[in-house]
């Protein structure tokens, strides 16, 4: 009998648009022989089932499902495609387990973990984990430039601490550019980080659980035509993403061992997607994604082709692994 997998996707931050595009990619390459699909839009306003010709069924929030023509839908699994807030962020996760339904991410308090770089950052020091010097700054709080400059250095950056997709991030070079700066990422999240620029090369590694193992993909080299890896860099064409990336056998065993390392350490499932550059032949770790775009055009979808692993087989095996949880 085929099981009825919601995927849900949209969400309440900046990256809906791209959310709802790795949902529709999710949608169309399920394997329909095992599985019925279903499109969920979770907003704000409104949770809703959307068929295909666009009408829309409000979802009951008590046990997640879905009347349609006195019918009572219900489903065996969601498959989260919510790039942000919720369903990044720990919340959707919670509500799941709350209710006893299989999810294809990561756990409640590894979702809130990853998602907020500052605590993430803080959990993997302990365990040697390298990563860039580091400032943190709170809405409200006095902002001292010759402070942020003498601890992080010029050229700096400067991140919404929750937030992907490079929303509320920016490069400064300048002391007089950090205010601006400060300000554009407080427009994303209330808690910011402003972190040395690393300048080296630039990796970003996908970690999954297979068929029941833990597998390191291919790993892909990043090289932005833009100042930095931002928004126009991941989703507008302005990079170039190297599958597998031009770095020595070395180096790639290093993040490699790392990589796998940060998802154990966590205890993770599902997908991870970490982000690092190389600094004096080490690999720094940047940030971690555990709902990684999902696109054509996505890194994690490249990589698993890289590794011989369609799209359709790499979106199977993650529900398949869901419900082994």
């Amino acid at each position: 009998m085929k099981k009825n997998i919601a995927i849900i996707m949209g969400g309440y931050s900046s990256e809906y648009k791209i959310s709802l595009k790795s949902g529709n990619v999710v949608y169309n390459n399920l394997d329909k022989s095992k599985y019925n699909a279903y499109r969920i839009h979770i907003f704000k306003d409104k949770w809703v089932y959307v068929d295909d010709t666009n009408n829309e069924y409000n979802i009951d929030k008590n046990d997640f499902s879905v009347m349609v023509s006195d019918s009572k839908i219900t489903f065996d699994c969601v498959f989260n495609a919510i790039h942000g807030s919720p369903g990044e962020d720990g919340y959707m996760q919670g509500y799941f387990e709350l209710i006893g339904m299989p999810h294809t991410s990561c756990s409640m308090y590894q979702a809130a973990l990853t998602f907020n770089k500052r605590d993430l950052l803080a959990t993997l020091k302990p365990f040697n984990i390298k990563m860039a010097e580091s400032y943190y700054l709170n809405l409200g709080d006095t902002i001292n430039e010759d402070e942020i400059v003498d601890k992080v250095g010029l050229p700096c950056f400067v991140k919404a601490n929750k937030a992907g997709s490079s929303f509320g991030v920016s490069k400064v070079y300048k002391k007089e550019e950090l205010k601006a700066a400060i300000d554009n990422s407080f427009k994303e999240d209330n808690e910011i980080i402003i972190e040395e620029f690393l300048d080296g090369t630039e990796v970003s590694v996908g970690v999954i659980s297979f068929k029941g193992e833990t597998i390191v993909l291919p790993i892909t080299e990043i090289v932005s035509e833009n100042d930095f890896f931002d928004y126009a860099a991941k989703y507008e064409g302005k990079s170039q993403e190297i599958t597998p990336a031009r770095i020595s056998e070395e180096y790639a065993n290093k993040v490699r061992h790392e990589a796998k390392k940060i998802y154990t350490i966590l205890g993770m499932t599902g997908f991870s997607r970490s982000e690092f550059i190389f600094k004096n032949d080490a690999p720094y770790l940047l940030e971690i994604n555990t709902v990684p775009g999902l696109t054509t055009e996505s890194i994690l979808p490249q990589q698993a082709a890289e590794a011989g692993i369609t799209i359709s087989e790499l979106f199977d095996n993650t529900i398949e692994e869901a419900f082994k949880d």
